[in-house]
């Protein structure tokens, strides 16, 4: 791989493996049984520097920033690498989110250019704010011919001849803005330098690293600070390839392990419990015989492995188990939420080890990784190289909240200096969440200090950002918690939402109050709906400029254990 000490920018470092790998396929873009696009690091520069300069020609300056609109394909790294190469800023932003929340984030990040897939660009400018968008150039991806754009360019069109001007920036200068939340409520754009993403590539490849023959299976969004590390940055600095499917459905996906040979892949908990669960059910749909030979073949693996992997050997004695998944897979890598440690455990003794690990978008991608030396089922790992934990106001237990030390966190958080403060304190990134360290220096966590929650798929959701959706409620007041936050509970997977209520004087919970609630709820995502209500009988402390006093209210709330059991299920 490339000697990422020598570098100050991710442009200089692409902009290198494009020239050291040639020959070797760098992507692959699958649409179900066809593929689509195979470039090789040749042919991605040939594509990619025509965009380039057809930027800089439309005055796309250094430090200027550029959002990304995309499901996962070859042109969103063609994009994002030739936003480095001018020295802007790559926005990366959810595709999931709906168009008035993608129009909002586009305006507080002051993007001066928009990548975008048609189909969200229509959707775009169908919604009412769209008028009021201040990008000034938009490049939209496989729009139909003549389709009315809105004054936006073909991305395929959008082309200049000429060699583009080749921008360095400094290791301090910002690279990225990522968004952890603020769709509805307070924008949370994390900056991050080229030094936060250089320090954060050198350390994971440190301890799984890539290399030219490699292939990632990219599921997880790129926009994702996973897929964004993992199936883009270090796969290019080490020569690998990256192979991306138009379509994420099962039947599909299993054809690509076995298709492209592919060696890791990316998943969020709740795609790897489905594995599992696909898996048990081909088990159990054995004869007994086989059935027999398979469990046997199972003890044996885990008998001979041990606690550490041993890949060769385990496709050796599970032959079958790891051809489903192409004969060349070494790895599960997961994070972003609970998983069950039965669930890793069952994936390491079948000889596919599943490597957990534990970051936030504040801190780049990753603070701990299971480097699987021992095998940890009920960790998320170890500190990866160059990263300081530290466990503050630990009780009995040795619980406390989680402190991260790095040069891969954020530099602040975007035109918020106010909660910047809040979460780095004298260097020190307050994560929120609560953990302990076990034998051989790995973490364990227990459940979250802050007001948030974190689904199965990976999602952070911030109460804050769910209220919008109630706003018109006719009551007093509401406010919405995480209820782990309010009764801390010291466990992870479980998590909910519940919304404090305050009547009016007089006013009565009515079956129509309620159904009001539950059509609004409804218009929410499954994984964003409120789980539950109580009906709190005091007024809301507020602030002298009349905002809500979470804190302190949670802290009033949570102050009487029968709260907890007067919360009615929605």
């Amino acid at each position: 791989m490339l000697d990422l000490n020598a570098y100050t920018c991710l442009g200089a470092a692409l902009r290198d493996a494009l020239e050291r790998w040639p020959n070797e396929t760098c992507l692959i873009e699958a649409d179900r049984e066809r593929e689509k696009t195979r470039l090789t690091y040749s042919d991605f520069k040939e594509v990619a520097l025509p965009l380039t300069r057809a930027l800089q020609d439309a005055y796309f300056a250094p430090e200027d920033r550029a959002a990304i609109i995309m499901t996962n394909q070859s042109k969103w790294l063609i994009s994002a690498y030739a936003i480095f190469y001018c020295g802007g800023v790559v926005v990366p932003l959810d595709y999931k989110l709906t168009a008035l929340e993608q129009l909002q984030l586009l305006a507080h990040s002051k993007a001066k250019v928009l990548i975008v897939e048609y189909y969200l660009w229509r959707a775009m400018m169908q919604a009412p704010e769209f008028k009021k968008h201040a990008v000034k150039t938009v490049l939209v991806t496989e729009a139909p011919p003549g389709a009315d754009l809105a004054g936006a360019f073909r991305w395929e069109d959008f082309r200049r001849k000429g060699d583009p001007a080749f921008v360095s920036r400094n290791r301090e200068d910002v690279a990225c803005i990522v968004y952890s939340s603020g769709t509805g409520g307070r924008p949370k754009g994390c900056v991050l330098t080229h030094e936060v993403y250089l320090e954060q590539c050198k350390a994971l490849t440190a301890w799984y690293p890539f290399w030219p023959g490699v292939r990632y299976l990219s599921i997880l969004p790129t926009n994702h600070a996973i897929d964004f590390m993992v199936g883009f940055l270090g796969p290019f600095v080490c020569g690998a390839c990256v192979v991306h499917l138009r379509t994420l459905r099962p039947e599909f996906v299993r054809d690509a392990f076995v298709r492209y040979k592919i060696t890791y892949v990316a998943l969020v908990p709740m795609i790897v419990k489905n594995l599992e669960k696909g898996l048990r059910a081909k088990f159990a749909e054995l004869s007994a015989p086989k059935r027999w030979v398979l469990n046997a073949m199972i003890a044996l693996n885990k008998l001979l492995v041990g606690g550490r992997p041993n890949v060769e050997l385990s496709r050796k004695l599970l032959p079958q188990v790891h051809a489903a998944f192409g004969g060349e897979l070494l790895a599960l890598i997961t994070g972003g939420a609970f998983i069950e440690p039965s669930t890793m455990q069952f994936f390491f003794d079948l000889g596919i080890p599943v490597v957990n690990g534990y970051g936030l978008t504040e801190a780049g991608t990753a603070l701990t990784l299971n480097d699987l030396k021992p095998f940890r089922a009920d960790t998320v790992g170890k500190p990866l190289p160059g990263v300081e934990l530290r466990i503050l106001n630990p009780d009995g237990d040795g619980i406390g909240e989680v402190a991260a030390r790095s040069k891969t966190l954020m530099s602040y958080y975007l035109d918020d200096p106010e909660l910047t403060a809040e979460t780095i304190v004298d260097g020190w990134l307050l994560t929120g969440d609560l953990g302990r360290f076990e034998s051989h220096g790995h973490l364990q966590l227990f459940g979250r200090k802050k007001n948030m929650i974190v689904t199965a798929g990976g999602k952070n959701i911030y109460p804050e950002d769910i209220e919008t959706v109630f706003d018109g409620l006719p009551v007093k007041e509401y406010c919405v918690f995480a209820a782990n936050y309010i009764w801390p509970a010291k466990e992870l997977g479980s998590e909910a939402l519940v919304m404090a209520i305050r009547l009016e004087q007089n006013q009565e919970f009515t079956e129509a109050l309620k159904e009001d609630l539950l059509a609004r709820n409804r218009k929410l995502p499954d994984f964003k709906r409120v789980g539950g209500y109580l009906i709190w009988d005091k007024d809301f402390p507020r602030t002298a400029s009349m905002k809500i006093k979470r804190n302190e209210l949670a802290a009033q709330i949570g102050g009487n254990r029968e709260r907890a059991q007067a919360v009615v299920s929605l």
